[in-house]
């Protein structure tokens, strides 16, 4: 096996950004508290055998009331950055109309905690959690979403832009359209292509009509997240090839490739030319926007065959367990090079600034011993992750940060409360924290150790 030195923190530079990444509704619970009103993975968690075990987020991390613990752990690990997401139902309990004054207190009372701190907030504005109220009126299949988002988004930068100096305007679209509106799997469990082709281009045009007004608000550098995932033909055969070039054009470049003016990849994938009947006249133009950094989110390869009866994609993945390889506990093949090829494709693009690793992590069965969480496996799933991003910024790619995914174990949707990420343990039946080895580790790097 091949031996390498160990990582330093400097030889990413000086200016690399370092943190980890949570969301509202993975972590707050306070799902009714403080006249918080439902969002759509509230009313998604409430119906039976939707989430495993039936699980909800109701407590969740109850980071809502705890969040000065977290913070405390936060520099007590040296993490300088700390991506957490802002609940639009928290803010607006009906999606628009009356802002809810004690949602917007307590991002208030979290912004200042950390900066008091000396922790930088970047803030996404939507990580998944539709108001309700929206959903009864369409959700994203609804044009006027655009409109509902974009008066959102000037909410929040008008109330925290003075404090924000990193925004994100959508995290990953490619799966809460895929897996909200085509497969019915997430929130709020729509199904079809009509459905998912709508959300796909509202989403796409509200990320960009976001982006301009918290441009125009604040000051803060402006970006997006996406989901990537490297995508490989399971053989040589110009089948499998054909159909891993849609699947990677589908979960690559439906989202970004728009976003940096380039339009929708019909070419290379004839489904998406039914786009062309949601779209109206001057919607190419609006959905193009100078981001100030793109996420990237990315945590394993697919491997693609060709498969006809599959409809609209014509492909099939080859499941990691029938190729006998090392998986997680979300059965995601563990393949760090993986990370590696989404930065250099991303790095072929000419109009992406600054690229930043805003998720990757894993989840491994943890068990909580005489206080201690040895957990091996993620710590190494980190660290060969990082020699990935190191080696794409040696060759030239612009990536400037990396955050792990995520600080505390928490609600991982459908999964429940089984998948562990977190560098913290949490015991969902007392709330108590427990630093993991992973944790430890990262600790220590970030500290030059």
């Amino acid at each position: 096996m091949e031996k390498h030195a160990p990582l330093q923190r400097q030889q990413f530079g000086t200016d690399f950004h370092w943190g980890v990444s949570t969301a509202a509704f993975q972590t707050e619970g306070a799902w009714d508290t403080d006249g918080k009103g439902p969002s759509i993975w509230d009313t998604f968690t409430a119906g039976k055998g939707r989430i495993k075990d039936n699980h909800h987020a109701r407590t969740s991390c109850n980071f809502y009331h705890r969040y000065p613990d977290d913070v405390a752990l936060l520099r007590e690990m040296h993490i300088p950055n700390f991506r957490f997401s802002l609940s639009w139902s928290r803010i607006l309990p009906e999606g628009k109309g009356t802002i809810n004054a004690k949602g917007i207190a307590y991002y208030d009372r979290l912004i200042d905690t950390l900066l008091e701190s000396g922790i930088t907030p970047w803030a996404t504005l939507y990580h998944w959690d539709l108001p309700q109220a929206l959903e009864n009126l369409g959700g994203w299949t609804n044009r006027s979403s655009i409109g509902w988002f974009t008066d959102y988004a000037g909410i929040c930068a008008r109330h925290f832009g003075d404090r924000i100096p990193q925004w994100m305007v959508m995290n990953e679209p490619s799966v809460f359209t895929g897996a909200g509106y085509f497969l019915g799997i997430h929130a709020p469990g729509r199904r079809g292509l009509n459905n998912y082709l709508k959300a796909i281009h509202h989403v796409t045009m509200a990320t960009a009509a976001g982006a301009r007004v918290l441009k125009d608000t604040g000051n803060g550098a402006v970006g997006t997240t996406f989901s990537f995932t490297h995508i490989e033909p399971h053989s040589h055969k110009r089948s499998d090839i054909a159909a891993a070039k849609r699947v990677d054009t589908l979960l690559n470049r439906t989202f970004i490739e728009p976003l940096l003016g380039l339009g929708y990849p019909i070419d290379d994938l004839p489904v998406l030319r039914k786009i062309n009947s949601v779209m109206r006249p001057g919607d190419e133009k609006q959905l193009a926007f100078d981001f100030d950094f793109i996420g990237a989110q990315a945590y394993t390869r697919e491997i693609v065959r060709a498969r006809w009866l599959t409809p609209y994609i014509g492909a099939a993945l080859v499941p990691a367990a029938k190729r006998h390889v090392e998986t997680t506990d979300m059965g995601w093949e563990v393949y760090p090079p993986a990370l590696y090829q989404v930065l250099k494709a991303l790095g072929r693009y000419e109009n992406i600034p600054q690229i930043m690793v805003t998720e990757n992590g894993a989840a491994f069965p943890d068990t909580l011993v005489n206080g201690r969480v040895y957990d091996g496996r993620r710590r190494n799933y980190l660290n060969d992750h990082l020699r990935q991003v190191l080696k794409a910024k040696q060759e030239g790619v612009n990536v400037n940060g990396y955050f792990v995914w995520t600080l505390t174990d928490n609600f991982e949707w459908a999964e429940g409360y089984h998948p562990r990420f977190g560098l913290v343990h949490v015991d969902f039946e007392t709330q108590q924290r427990t630093i993991k080895q992973s944790g430890l580790w990262y600790r220590d790097f970030l500290n030059g150790h």
